[in-house]
């Protein structure tokens, strides 16, 4: 039996599949930061893989930009906040508590 090398998805599907990868990743960092918030720390959190992140989402984000493909710059807009939001709490928690 023969694998099919092309799948004939029309452009509403492959934008609902883009749509839910989008949301899923996205929504993936809200359980992060509500924990960074009800805990006050973010000491666990790695500063440098953070930084490498942000920095691949501005690419996605500008990457999405470039080709008009709206899931992308929704989701990627989204993750980008959400990511930055972590970062800024783990330094705003940890300056908190060095300064007590």
């Amino acid at each position: 039996m023969a694998c099919p090398t092309h799948f004939n998805l029309s452009v509403i599907t492959i934008n609902l599949i883009g749509t839910l990868a989008g949301a899923l990743t996205t929504i993936a960092f809200v359980p992060q930061v509500v924990r960074i918030w009800r805990t006050q720390h973010a000491d666990d959190i790695s500063t440098s893989m953070f930084v490498i992140f942000i920095t691949g989402i501005i690419l996605w984000l500008w990457y999405g930009i470039k080709l008009n493909a709206w899931p992308i710059v929704i989701a990627n807009s989204i993750t980008l906040s959400l990511a930055t939001v972590i970062l800024v709490l783990k330094f705003h928690f940890h300056r908190k508590r060095r300064e007590n």
